[in-house]
């Protein structure tokens, strides 16, 4: 009969830092059933629930666990964790913030703290974007399962035309779920439909630009500013289109500083021609992906960015 399992010198015995954390990251959960570390709710978890833990160096990690009596999906912080480590892969591209702990059921990611945007940051956070995605990526797609929200992400990796994959992977599965509860009706779905079909003939000269190393889900929520820059969280990871991140981060209001951080881009990698006229084809993706999560409340919008993007 095997011995059962003894929790790693819980108590004084044991000091619990980044370096430990990093060399043994099994241990967490342990150290925190046995309220070995301080653990502070926070707020950053609209899926998961987010705290912030003190460590014995003084130094802090943010956390993201599944709700305690229900089990992530398979592959979800895994999902979060490889797309945040092939970002930081880029030398001087985004910041993102370190894996510390990635298992089935949390993820303990470095402690950023935030400041107050400046013109500066924007733009420098601009350039390290552009170096992101000149960075590019092997297929469209990615090598894992991925999510957006708590909704499946499909990844399977293609050759393009980025229109096509778009359509299939980006659109069509959450236009479905979307019709499926009631957000989206029949007529609007017809359109949209249509859309996909001529994808093609709206991306225009840009659909002929290789895989980008994207961020995948860019709107502003998901960038934090700390002083000098701005650090990308939460992504959904993968090759496709850099006008995809950048129309993203134009949503709900945009970033501070939209313009100098555009500038910043567009001195280090201009975009093509035109990209400001295909900001609303390329949105279509994350509010499909809200009028399936959240309902009809974000159908306006979604309409809106159909219009816009067919010219009616």
């Amino acid at each position: 009969m095997s011995a059962p399992f003894v929790a790693p010198m819980i108590g004084n015995l044991q000091s619990v830092d980044i370096a430990y954390l990093r060399a043994h990251p099994e241990h967490l959960p342990t150290f925190l059933t046995h309220q070995r570390i301080r653990e502070t709710p926070v707020h950053g978890g609209s899926i998961a629930s987010a705290s912030r833990l003190t460590l014995d160096d003084g130094n802090s990690v943010f956390t993201k666990t599944w709700p305690e009596g229900s089990q992530a999906p398979d592959g979800y912080f895994a999902a979060e964790a490889a797309g945040l480590r092939w970002l930081a892969e880029v030398e001087q591209g985004a910041d993102t913030p370190e894996v510390i702990v990635a298992m089935p059921n949390l993820i303990a990611l470095e402690w950023i703290d935030e400041s107050t945007p400046t013109p500066a940051s924007a733009r420098r956070f601009g350039a390290a974007l552009a170096r992101t995605h000149a960075a590019s990526a092997d297929r469209f797609g990615a090598p894992w399962p991925g999510f957006i929200g708590s909704l499946p992400l499909d990844n399977t990796p293609s050759d393009g035309p980025w229109s096509a994959w778009f359509g299939a992977r980006r659109l069509r599965p959450y236009l479905h779920m979307s019709v499926s509860r009631g957000a989206v009706g029949d007529d609007d779905a017809a359109r949209i439909e249509d859309l996909i079909k001529n994808l093609g003939r709206y991306a225009g000269p840009a659909d002929l630009e290789p895989p980008a190393r994207l961020h995948g889900d860019l709107w502003p929520g998901n960038v934090m500013w700390t002083g000098e820059t701005a650090v990308m969280i939460d992504p959904a990871a993968h090759g496709g289109h850099r006008e995809s991140d950048i129309a993203q981060l134009h949503l709900f209001g945009g970033v501070p500083y939209l313009d100098e951080l555009i500038a910043g881009y567009q001195d280090e990698h201009p975009l093509t021609d035109g990209w400001r006229e295909r900001l609303p084809l390329h949105q279509l993706h994350l509010l499909l992906v809200h009028t399936a999560l959240f309902g009809g409340s974000y159908r306006d919008a979604l309409m809106s960015a159909v219009s816009a993007t067919v010219g009616v």
